[in-house]
């Protein structure tokens, strides 16, 4: 588990390697978004700019979401350390994740099986976190199962069910 001295999100430590993530994972859907538009006039640096600015604000609405929600209902001990625990999980994921795209970008064109097995290891890598999250939480989910499953929903879920509305329109 990820623990700082005070759990807190906003440490210089925890915003450096943010941008860090998300310059790996606004590289990784560029590389997916020049992989499978390849006829696009675009300017290449324009694109990236583009895909991460739009993950950086909907990082940071989600985040600022949960802190809300938080406030709203007096938990904001609680959220705060879910909140610093699933950002230093991202954040991990992120610096693992840079290698394989810095590779993809200098070294090696991707094919459609690297990119979707590395999607893949994305997925998985962000579930199992949530659960680890999850788990170490135990004792608050269970006292409150219909606010977490109402959380999971609203929350964690819907986000990018708009997100893939909004992306496939």
């Amino acid at each position: 588990m990820f623990r700082g001295k005070k759990n807190k999100a906003f440490h210089p430590f925890n915003i450096l390697l943010f941008f860090v993530h998300l310059i790996s994972f606004s590289l990784l859907f560029y590389l997916f978004f020049s992989f499978f538009w390849k006829d696009t006039t675009l300017n290449p640096a324009f694109v990236f700019i583009r895909i991460a600015t739009a993950y950086g604000s909907f990082v940071l609405l989600k985040f600022g979401l949960e802190k809300i929600v938080g406030n709203v209902f007096n938990l904001d001990p609680q959220i705060d350390s879910y909140l610093y625990q699933k950002i230093s999980y991202r954040n991990f994921i992120g610096l693992i994740l840079l290698i394989p795209s810095l590779i993809f970008v200098y070294t090696f064109t991707p094919t459609a099986f690297a990119l979707y097995t590395l999607l893949g290891i994305l997925v998985l890598s962000n579930f199992f976190s949530l659960l680890l999250i999850y788990r170490e939480n135990q004792n608050l989910i269970t006292g409150n199962w219909f606010y977490f499953i109402l959380y999971l929903c609203a929350l964690e879920i819907a986000p990018y069910i708009i997100l893939y509305k909004l992306i496939t329109i």
